[in-house]
């Protein structure tokens, strides 16, 4: 069986950090998934434990369009290099409206960042450059690091990512090891930030794209509890167009946390 991958910055691949003697299947998940008719996955990392439960582990391995996640990267890349001068940096409307209401206007980046805001982070994307995103989908070896049109290979299923290297981005992330300055690290992580309760720190991105006629959708972040850091990330499919992706996102990461006991403050 492979193992699932972490990233491990010194050679600047992706490297498995578990072995096979902790990575656990948690079938039982699967009700969640079935309940709506999906086809997913869901990763959780126990950090202090350094032990793995996954749901599909071979779906955790396929790469997807990363949508919406690419956000966290296209922010690292966007404040390393200068083109995001802070998180309050505003870009302004280019006045064609949109069918999220909330994007048509100008827009700082925590609130683009906050409101998913596609036309702010191609704008980005565009200021970034081609050879410069490059470069860094390389050395960070993001995927398969691959650029199609410069502001929109996230979404067009140019570049993809699976579940599992997902995984091992946002735990470089939180522990400030991927190779952008920590201050970069630690406004993208902040922006993450969901949730902050005397019990718990909930922290993530989501995304949703098309892929043919499947709609993909994304969860990826952590919880903390104690200090103790757990990773997730949740990955579906779906034809069913008549389906609240939103809503199923935030239903299948609690029960699943829920149910392995996270929120109370205990973990």
């Amino acid at each position: 069986m492979k193992t699932l991958g972490l990233l491990l910055l010194t050679a600047t691949i992706w490297f498995s950090a578990c072995t096979p003697n902790n990575v656990k299947e948690a079938k039982e998940w699967e009700k969640y998934f079935t309940k709506h008719k999906l086809e997913g996955c869901f990763m959780l990392f126990n950090n202090g434990q350094g032990t793995f439960r996954v749901y599909n582990i071979d779906r955790a391995k396929e790469r997807f369009l990363p949508a919406s996640t690419f956000k966290i990267f296209n922010s690292l890349v966007g404040l390393q290099t200068g083109i995001i001068s802070d998180t309050n940096m505003v870009i302004r409307w280019d006045s064609v409206t949109r069918s999220r209401p909330e994007w048509n206007q100008d827009l700082a980046m925590n609130q683009a960042f906050r409101l998913s805001s596609v036309p702010y982070f191609q704008e980005v994307a565009r200021r970034i450059g081609r050879d410069t995103m490059q470069r860094w989908l390389d050395s960070v070896q993001y995927g398969n690091h691959k650029i199609g049109k410069i502001d929109s290979f996230w979404l067009d299923n140019s570049l993809q990512i699976s579940p599992d290297e997902q995984l091992g981005l946002v735990k470089q992330l939180y522990f400030n090891q991927l190779p952008f300055q920590r201050r970069v690290q630690e406004l993208v992580a902040g922006l993450m930030m969901q949730e902050n309760t005397p019990k718990y720190k909930l922290a993530y991105k989501t995304g949703w794209g098309v892929a043919g006629k499947k709609q993909i959708a994304w969860m990826a972040g952590w919880i903390e509890e104690n200090m103790h850091p757990s990773f997730f990330v949740l990955n579906f499919e779906t034809e069913d167009a008549s389906l609240d992706i939103p809503a199923l996102r935030q239903e299948i990461m609690r029960a699943i946390l829920t149910e392995e006991g996270f929120f109370k403050g205990e973990r």
